[in-house]
């Protein structure tokens, strides 16, 4: 695991702009919103040669609470370099307002040795030999059926929905993108990735809080690589990032709950579609809503457009009993409200173009070894699920993320299972709101 951060510096062109720290932004800010000076007053009293003096000094004057403050710092980015899926998919849930990208899996390496060791996620020792030559054969059958796939594209490309006068070049690539992203199921969710997060340093504070409260390995040791890094851009600030009472305790709550669940659900069998979606449209009585859904979102010329207080007021929570992890992924870094998922292994997802019974013995090897892990109460268990471990999932928002959330999971390009799941939610919610349906766009995920 590797931890970069990364400064962003004025372009030469601005040399007339102050050269300040995050952390002297912040102190600065904070002076601004208590004084009447106006900004450059404040800032030629900065010794800009000596900055932590003029940060302690301002600090000590203003009796603010380093959240307000951290909040002020600016968007600080940070690499996050070869850690597992599951710690990238924990750390979209945790930043719920930073800014990011993961590497998508057609991109990234995809076999043994890619992987952590057992001992760095708290893999017991006995059962390392076990896991190690689990995830090899998950990263044949992936291969394997990449492979197939691949031949079957070629062979019916009907299948993959070739655009009309499609170029050799073209037809190529949507032929790999159509292996790919049905080979993936096979993925372990401890194979390696790489993440980039920008947000301020109140929300890394709280982000690695999180994550060092967390009993994974894996999790602490990423909460104190992402420490040290800040600490050379916000080192007053990150003080407030160490493990805390109340993280802990929700955290092993969280993870006895999964364990219960997880083992009460666990199957290698696919489960049934099914959606659950609330739409709360209650307002108080001295701000009851006055634009129509229509006006709300007619104006707009496409998902990007600014939607009204009809849908913006407009609360809705959606959920799925049957997510499998390689669409979490996505759907997950969707950072309006809140997302939980209890990541168990309620059934298994695989596309229809595979043969479920080649791949009887791995799966059912793969499922007892969770269940094997659950069974000691170890939180190591979600490394020995695949991405086909489906598991349910709930979000909660307001109707405009909402909308835009699944135009875009049904729009040009999107991956076909979760333009399933977004369409199955985008129904249930037209039913309830049938007044949007001639303005809400579905689409049909057409390869790009």
């Amino acid at each position: 695991m590797r931890i970069t951060g990364l400064a962003i510096v004025p372009p030469p062109t601005a040399s007339d702009l102050p050269q300040v720290t995050p952390e002297l932004l912040a102190s600065v800010l904070a002076r601004y919103s208590r004084s009447n000076d106006g900004i450059h007053t404040i800032l030629d009293k900065v010794a800009l040669a000596n900055p932590d003096a003029s940060i302690d000094r301002i600090l000590k004057f203003v009796d603010y609470g380093h959240a307000s403050i951290g909040g002020l710092t600016g968007g600080l980015a940070i690499a996050l370099d070869d850690v597992s899926m599951w710690l990238a998919l924990k750390v979209c849930e945790l930043a719920q307002r930073a800014e990011g990208q993961e590497s998508s899996t057609r991109y990234i390496t995809m076999d043994a040795d890619n992987l952590p060791d057992p001992s760095e996620i708290g893999i017991p020792a006995d059962l390392a030999g076990r896991w190690r030559d689990l995830m090899a054969r998950s990263f044949t059958a992936y291969h394997a059926e990449y492979e197939r796939l691949d031949a079957l594209g070629k062979a019916e490309p009907e299948r993959i929905r070739l655009p009309e006068g499609a170029k050799p070049a073209l037809e190529k690539r949507l032929r790999k993108n159509f292996a790919l992203d049905r080979a993936r199921y096979f993925i372990p969710m401890a194979t390696r990735t790489n993440l980039a997060l920008v947000q301020s340093s109140r929300m890394w504070a709280a982000t690695v809080k999180h994550l060092d409260s967390l009993p994974h390995p894996e999790a602490k040791a990423a909460a104190a690589l992402i420490r040290e890094e800040l600490i050379k851009q916000s080192p007053r600030l990150m003080r407030h990032s160490y493990a805390e009472g109340s993280y802990a305790a929700q955290a092993k709550q969280e993870l006895q709950t999964s364990l219960a669940m997880g083992l009460e659900r666990l199957s290698t069998e696919p489960l049934a579609d099914e959606v659950w979606v609330k739409v709360d449209r209650e307002a108080p009585p001295w701000l009851a809503e006055q634009q129509s859904v229509a006006d709300a979102l007619q104006h707009r010329a496409n998902r990007y457009g600014y939607q009204g207080t009809a849908t913006r007021r407009m609360r809705v929570s959606f959920a799925w009993n049957n997510m499998a992890l390689a669409e979490l992924r996505d759907l997950n870094r969707h950072r309006t409200g809140h997302r939980w998922t209890p990541c168990i292994q309620a059934g298994f997802y695989l596309p229809p173009e595979m043969d479920r019974s080649a791949h009887q013995d791995l799966l059912a090897d793969q499922a007892e070894l969770t269940r094997e892990l659950m069974q000691r109460g170890s939180e190591a268990y979600v490394y020995s699920l695949l991405l086909g471990a489906q598991t349910p999932f709930e979000h909660t928002t307001q109707a405009d993320k909402f909308i835009y959330e699944v135009e875009l999971r049904t729009g040009m390009g999107a991956h076909f299972r979760y333009a399933e799941h977004a369409s199955a939610v985008l129904h249930e919610f037209l039913r309830q709101v049938p007044e949007a349906a001639d303005w809400v766009e579905e689409g049909t995920a057409a390869p790009e």
